[in-house]
């Protein structure tokens, strides 16, 4: 570990090198995960459906995330940031517009789960195409914002790292917390809850439970929760009495997601996970017709 630079301000040398440990063994495994989801549907033909589309946009937004931690994690090693303040924009606005697409494609997923199983739909190419779009368009849309004034991109407390300042909690914050959370959590989180519940009573009806309809919402709430909990906490008081190890925590949690969504949407997918497996071995995945289905 580099010494020539000062421990981050309420850290010690143990915390920051924990801290920096944490995020590179987060962004290792998540980009390892996700890229193998990603090479696997590029070189399987049976995985290219519009179906699995849906799921390579989550796999790419969270190889992202990683990209993103890798930086914090290089940069916690050294203890100090070393881009500069343009720097910490760019990494800023990156995690932003990974982490808001990779949840808006999770809830393309929910809703295309919701025709497969509920109306029986098939989810053509074009709609695909537009719904993954759509997402990262309107992700890049709410990452702009704070470059433009609405929000703002700032140093995370061990100062390595960066993203939406909630430390001021003025009404400029205020305003554009409510506005993002309202579009890119609540109403994502309502489209998960209501397709899957519309899944759980449909299998409950033929008895026959193809998979946890229960598990992609919670995995969005624990990973996701505790970071909105502290933000909104941040809009009412202040939260600068919290010590800042406390307050990396809910982004140490946050940086899960690539790990957890790929066990969820592309291993926990059993014909996603026989095209991986025809992939790293030769041998040919059983049935041809690839869906979205989960064990």
């Amino acid at each position: 570990m580099v010494t020539a630079y000062p421990l981050p301000e309420g850290f010690t040398e143990l915390e920051v090198f924990a801290i920096g440990t944490a995020l590179l063994v987060e962004a290792l495994l998540g980009f390892c995960l996700n890229g193998l989801t990603i090479i696997s549907f590029r070189k399987i033909k049976e995985l290219r459906t519009p179906s699995n589309l849906l799921v390579l946009s989550i796999a790419l937004a969270d190889c992202g995330i990683c990209i993103n931690a890798f930086v914090a994690a290089f940069s916690s090693f050294l203890r100090y940031w070393p881009y500069g303040s343009d720097g910490c924009q760019i990494h800023g606005f990156q995690g932003f517009l990974t982490a808001l697409a990779s949840i808006s494609s999770c809830a393309a997923v929910a809703w295309d789960r919701y025709h497969h199983y509920c109306t029986r739909s098939k989810l053509q190419w074009s709609t695909a195409v537009s719904m993954m779009v759509f997402a990262w368009l309107f992700a890049a849309f709410w990452s702009v914002m704070p470059l433009l004034g609405w929000g703002e991109y700032d140093y995370e407390p061990l100062r390595t790292c960066c993203t939406l300042d909630y430390s001021k909690g003025d009404r400029n914050y205020i305003t554009f917390l409510f506005a993002l959370s309202i579009f890119n959590f609540m109403i994502p989180g309502f489209i998960m809850l209501t397709a899957y519940q519309s899944i759980h009573q449909k299998f409950k009806k033929t008895g026959n439970y193809k998979f946890n309809t229960g598990l992609p919402l919670k995995t969005l709430v624990i990973c996701w929760g505790p970071y909105c909990l502290l933000c909104f906490y941040a809009a009412v008081e202040n939260v600068m009495f919290i010590s800042p190890k406390y307050r990396m925590i809910p982004a140490i949690i946050a940086k899960t997601v690539p790990t957890v969504d790929a066990f969820v949407y592309a291993l926990g997918n059993e014909n996603y996970r026989g095209g991986i497996w025809q992939f790293l071995t030769g041998q040919k995945i059983e049935r041809a017709e690839v869906d979205n289905k989960t064990k």
